[in-house]
């Protein structure tokens, strides 16, 4: 399977960071709402889709659930963490290149 490169979007970028520990969805809403200081929040339709499309990329997994319960548990696999990685080497890059024109930091 190729691991080209693409931008990840923001949701995407921090549903893969809050599934290094597992997670079920609302856990995962709760951990992105808290990675992002309540800046980015995900409704459930745009979080189940998305973790539907992780799943078949294989970037993520699903934890075997217990029997009768219908939280699913996700986690992150070693694609989809060299996924994250690619992409914070890109965000880095950006954020290089930006302050070279821009300027630094406010002081």
């Amino acid at each position: 399977m190729p691991t080209e490169h693409i931008a990840l979007t923001e949701a995407v970028y921090y549903i893969l960071l809050s599934l290094y520990s597992p997670l079920h969805g609302y856990g995962i809403m709760q951990k992105v709402t808290d990675l992002s200081a309540g800046r980015v929040n995900l409704a459930a339709g745009t979080l189940y889709g998305a973790l539907n499309t992780l799943l078949e990329k294989r970037w993520i997994s699903a934890l075997p659930g217990e029997r009768n319960s219908r939280k699913k548990q996700y986690e992150i696999t070693a694609l989809g963490a060299e996924m994250a990685a690619k992409e914070l080497l890109r965000l880095k890059e950006l954020l290089t290149n930006g302050e070279k024109i821009i300027g630094g930091a406010e002081k």
